[in-house]
C-alpha cells in the first residue's frame, strides 16, 4: 500500500517537475485556503518587447481583462524574466498559439489593422485565447471572441458575461487540479 502511494507520489511530482526541464515558464496555480476561501489571481507575466508599435494596445488589452475577471491576472514581465506570453507584431493575420492555460505565443498582425481592425480589440482577443477561450465565429461586437466576423466597425475590447464567466471557471479549475498546468497541448488559433 505504501510503496503504490509513493510510486503515485513520485509519478505526480515528476508530471509536475516536466514544465521546469523542458525551458518553459509556467504560470504559479493558486489554491484554496483550509476554509475553502479562493487564493489570489493567477499571475500571468507578459513580454510586450516584440510588439513594437501595438505596445499600449497589449497593454491595454492586458488592462482590459485585468479589470473583467478575477482569477488571472496579467502583469508585463519584469526584465530578465521568463514570461508566460510573449507578444510579437507581425505582417500576417492576428494569431495565438497556446502551449498550456495561461501560456503561449499572441502575433498582433498588421494585415488586420491595415484591412482597420482596431488593435486593442485585436490584443483582447489574442489574449482571451491565451485565457482557454477559443473563436465564436461568426458573432456579435458583444462577443470579443468573434473576432473579425464583428466586422472593422466593432471596436469593442471588452469580453461578455459568459466570456468572463469562462475565464474564471478556467482559472478556478485550474487551481484544483495541478494536471491542468502540467498539460502540454500546443494550439495554434489564426483569426
Amino acid at each position: 500500500m505504501h510503496v503504490r502511494t509513493l510510486t503515485g507520489h513520485l509519478a505526480v511530482a515528476a508530471l509536475l517537475s516536466l514544465p521546469l526541464l523542458s525551458g518553459e515558464a509556467v504560470a504559479a496555480v493558486p489554491s484554496a485556503d483550509a476554509a475553502g476561501v479562493p487564493a489570489a489571481a493567477r499571475v500571468l507575466t507578459y513580454d510586450a518587447s516584440g510588439s513594437a508599435e501595438f505596445r499600449a494596445a497589449v497593454d491595454r488589452g492586458a488592462a482590459i481583462w485585468n479589470e473583467s475577471v478575477e482569477g488571472a491576472e496579467l502583469r508585463p514581465a519584469t526584465a530578465g524574466q521568463r514570461a508566460n506570453i510573449r507578444v510579437l507584431a507581425d505582417d500576417g493575420w492576428p494569431r495565438a498559439l497556446t502551449t498550456s492555460l495561461g501560456n503561449g505565443t499572441v502575433w498582433i498582425g498588421r494585415q488586420a489593422v491595415d484591412q482597420g481592425y482596431d488593435t486593442v480589440r485585436i490584443s483582447s482577443h489574442e489574449l482571451g485565447h491565451i485565457l482557454g477561450l477559443p473563436d465564436r465565429k461568426p458573432g456579435p461586437c458583444s462577443s470579443l471572441m468573434s473576432g473579425s466576423t464583428a466586422g472593422t466597425a466593432c471596436t469593442n475590447p471588452y469580453p461578455n458575461a459568459a466570456e468572463k464567466a469562462e475565464v474564471e471557471d478556467n482559472f478556478g479549475e485550474a487551481a484544483g487540479s495541478p494536471s491542468a498546468v502540467a498539460e502540454r497541448v500546443p494550439v495554434l488559433v489564426e483569426d
